[in-house]
């Protein structure tokens, strides 16, 4: 398993693929609406850019806990890399030049989203040819749910973005001992934008070992200096046990983490002694080292960036980031309908998350996905066996890298603690790996297919077979995302039946409230002078943020109960149904006058008090 260099023109196409993804989503972006995260994390940046003003007007102030607290506190559940960078974003392109408000804050989504088909290109040229590596690149975005959440001012994408960087760095190490210290940047860069990336290193650190095992074979130097290698972080997480039972459990070693503290010296410890190893290993084995510094340079780089990148740390690291762990560890489980159950808490189905990417992925691209997976495990399981190792090609450590990455995210969501819900998104990270097995899958099949025809037709060209073959499969799920779009929580698979299917089947019809775009035009239209609106499911800075982006009129105002309101909007969720039933006893009629229908499923439905009825404006 070793890395290898973009050429130049991959390089260039890379870049291609980046660019077009980025102008895609901005020329799409203003027909998005507001998810309930997204207008949370807009005040959240907005109150994190006030911070960066007042350190340009007084500095010393602005390092003081009590201004960062009063900056920072707001939604510290989530570590603030996007939410800055959408923060300074707003104020260099809505505050300084003039931009809509919401597509200010949304900017650095896109790059980081764009990100992802670059990366797929890159490391699926290297591993299985151009045309897999374009196939990943190409399909990643035409997922109508993917392509929904990229327009989006959140963390989900981002993290898929960072989590490829992460993996894409590391496997580059191999070659080039830079990208080492690359994969540590962005390790802590990936903490730094969500708490998915704390798994990376339970699954880069067995390739690791694995790779200066091998490489060392015969070189007894350096197998002896691997050991001590690994005998630092096994010493070091040894003395970390050892002082937590020492200090009577895990809340007395938080209280006694200071900086003047045995804790910091073994971490400081862990730092010098892994750079003074490499140092003494690198005249010994390049290879091996070039294998061992993405660990080191995770196991360093990766907290400190973390810390760094995060104001509200700075003063009391120890308990806030103990805080922010322990809410993640813990988190809330949201009511989530599946096949035809309302799930409240676990266990949950263990088949969730293969069931729900099969009914939301597009068919033409989850087949290939499937193919190609399948098509590694059966090599790997060949390979296992002396009676049938010569049947197949033994895959490699980098598919190896590849195909555990494509279920990592998988497996941790599919455990039946884990809460379930918020569709697609939280196993984001594992799409992009399988994008590149789906490029694999389908370029072998072009290049079989092409050595068939070309027995009748020798002089047949490569993208004679392959043009047609990619346009067959990534037409029908651009037609599916043009078709749900900008609704990308209603998307279903044809092996759901689209929208009808999957409502029939009893999933979850859509979430996240920024359906109610859809009949924003009508409420418009039709409120009187001053109405009150109740906009089901969307929060107060969600309707602050339709009013701002001029999605909304000014003069209409919010309520939080159907009993309150004028017009309500509903969003169909199966566990919120008492709101439509109340709505119904409020309004004293059951008949909506307008809504939102997606092949004729209801997403968001409409009822205006019988009094306040009046003509269009």
């Amino acid at each position: 398993m070793t890395g290898r260099a973009a050429t130049r023109d991959e390089k260039l196409v890379a870049w291609v693929l980046w660019a077009l993804a980025f102008a895609a989503l901005w020329s799409t972006e203003a027909a998005v609406g507001f998810t309930r995260d997204e207008s949370v994390y807009f005040a959240a940046a907005e109150g994190y850019s006030s911070w960066f003003r007042l350190l340009v007007r007084a500095p010393a102030q602005a390092f003081t806990d009590s201004a960062i607290v009063r900056a920072w506190d707001y939604n510290h559940e989530h570590p603030v890399l996007m939410k800055t960078l959408f923060g300074l974003s707003h104020l260099l392109f809505h505050d300084g030049l003039g931009l809509r408000d919401a597509l200010a804050f949304r900017i650095p989504a896109f790059a980081m989203a764009a990100l992802v088909p670059a990366l797929c290109f890159l490391f699926g040229s290297a591993l299985y040819g151009r045309a897999a590596g374009l196939f990943a690149a190409l399909s990643f975005l035409l997922v109508p749910r993917q392509y929904f959440n990229a327009e989006l001012a959140c963390f989900d994408m981002p993290v898929a973005a960072m989590w490829l960087l992460v993996v894409y760095c590391f496997w580059r190490a191999l070659e080039d001992t830079r990208w080492g210290i690359a994969c540590g940047v962005a390790f802590g860069l990936a903490l730094a934008t969500k708490h998915n990336a704390l798994f990376l290193p339970f699954v880069l650190t067995p390739f690791a070992l694995w790779r200066a095992w091998t490489v060392s074979d015969g070189v007894p130097e350096a197998r002896v200096r691997l050991g001590r290698f690994v005998g630092l972080f096994a010493a070091v997480a040894v003395l970390y046990g050892l002082l937590v039972v020492a200090l009577g459990g895990g809340e007395a070693f938080q209280k006694k983490f200071l900086l003047l503290s045995p804790h910091t010296l073994f971490f400081v410890g862990l730092a010098v002694g892994s750079v003074w190893l490499l140092r003494d290993l690198a005249p010994v084995s390049a290879p091996v080292t070039r294998a061992l510094v993405p660990v080191a340079a995770m196991a360093v780089l990766g907290p400190v960036l973390f810390y760094l990148h995060w104001p509200y740390l700075w003063h009391a690291p120890v308990d806030r980031t103990a805080w922010y762990l322990a809410f993640h560890a813990t988190h809330n489980h949201y009511a989530w309908f599946y096949l035809g159950t309302l799930m409240r808490g676990p266990p949950f189905p263990l088949t969730y998350v293969l069931v729900k990417t099969a009914l939301t992925v597009p068919t033409s691209l989850f087949a290939p996905m499937v193919t190609g997976f399948l098509a590694l495990v059966g090599r790997a399981l060949l390979s296992l066996s002396a009676r049938t190792r010569d049947w197949v090609r033994m895959p490699t450590a980098t598919e190896a890298l590849v195909g555990v990455n494509a279920v990592t995210s998988i497996l941790v969501i599919s455990h039946p603690q884990v809460p379930h819900f918020g569709g697609v998104k939280h196993w984001f990270p594992s799409m992009p790996f399988l994008g590149i097995l789906a490029g694999a899958a389908v370029a072998r099949g072009c290049f079989a297919l092409w050595e068939v025809l070309k027995t009748r037709r020798p002089s047949l060209p490569s993208f004679a077979v392959t043009v047609p073959v990619f346009a067959l499969l990534l037409l029908p799920a651009l037609l599916a995302l043009v078709h749900v779009f900008p609704y990308g929580t209603a998307a279903y698979s044809e092996l759901a039946g689209g929208q009808a299917g999957a409502a029939t089947l009893g999933m979850q019809r859509q979430f996240w409230s920024s359906h109610v775009t859809g009949v924003l035009p009508w409420i418009n239209e039709h409120a009187k002078p001053g109405a009150r609106i109740y906009l089901h499911e969307v929060n107060g800075f969600s309707f602050r943020d339709y009013q701002r982006n001029g999605m909304l009129r000014p003069d209409v105002r919010a309520v939080n109960s159907p009993f309150d309101a004028d017009i309500v909007a509903y969003q169909y969720h199966q566990e919120f149904r008492e709101h439509e039933f109340l709505t119904w006893q409020a309004f004293g009629t059951r008949t909506p006058v307008t809504g939102l229908y997606l092949d004729e499923t209801p997403q968001v439905i409409v009822y205006q008090r019988p009094d306040q009825a009046s003509a269009p404006r």
